[in-house]
């Protein structure tokens, strides 16, 4: 009898293939969108780094002015001691604050950015990424994502200053297969992954040949759990067909 594939595994719901969530430090939101944050403002300090397992960026714990602590991505560049500040009325343009859109200038880096204002923030939280204000219209902020893609959002929608911190970190080599298996274990990432077409054939669609699958990588959308591998409802399969005097005429013109 074959074994289930790993998506059929996966989707059991074992607890082999849960995040384990009692491990992470703390839910990433901001304050609560009360009348502080609305009209007032609020001075911070950072107090320290936590190492979460729960995300590859860094956070600070932020010791406010009111005795309350809490936990916001950390910027690049910030150290222990530095304030901060959070509210709709703060003008104090220090790494790591939590503002509006509309008192943050044209072209400043954020991140962490609020879709609904309100909601604790939920774009832009990878390591080394930001995004910038490309320009208002009315109570609307244009916002360019990391993605080159532009989104609309209301100016009441809070981002923090900065960029993420940790940016780069896949630039360095593992070096060994620990390093991998550490890596992996802290999100319960199933490791290592072998390929289908290594496998047995009554464990994958693609096991039982030698080095080669046998058939097409393109699969229906609508394929059962033991068949859905591959290409899944892919738009297009093989290279890109380009004719030979088209390419011929571009090249010329270039030329001229």
């Amino acid at each position: 009898m074959g074994k289930l594939l790993k998506q059929q595994r996966r989707g059991k719901g074992s607890p082999a293939y849960r995040a384990p969530s009692h491990r992470y430090k703390v839910d990433l939101v901001y304050r609560p969108y009360d009348e502080l944050e609305r009209t007032g403002f609020m001075r911070g300090q950072v107090l320290s780094f936590v190492d979460d397992p729960g995300r590859h960026a860094v956070l600070m714990e932020v010791l406010f002015e009111n005795s309350q602590k809490s936990m916001l991505l950390a910027p690049e560049g910030i150290a222990v001691g530095d304030h901060m500040g959070t509210g709709g009325a703060g003008t104090s343009l220090a790494l790591g604050s939590v503002l509006p859109l509309s008192k943050i200038p044209d072209g400043a880096y954020i991140y962490n950015i609020e879709m609904r204002a309100g909601d604790g923030g939920r774009l832009v939280r990878t390591p080394g990424a930001y995004a910038t204000i490309v320009s208002r219209e009315g109570n609307k902020v244009f916002v360019r994502l990391p993605s080159k893609v532009t989104k609309v959002l209301l100016d009441k929608c809070r981002a923090q200053l900065g960029i993420v911190c940790g940016g780069g970190r896949l630039e360095r080599p593992l070096m060994k297969a620990g390093n991998s298996h550490y890596k992996k274990h802290a999100q319960n990432r199933k490791w290592p992954v072998n390929r289908g077409v290594h496998m047995s054939a009554y464990t994958h669609p693609f096991g039982g040949k030698q080095h080669h699958k046998g058939r097409g990588s393109a699969t229906a959308r609508g394929a059962p759990p033991g068949r859905k591998v591959g290409h899944i409802a892919a738009r297009s399969t093989g290279r890109k067909k380009v004719h030979v005097e088209e390419q011929k005429l571009e090249q010329r013109q270039s030329w001229e």
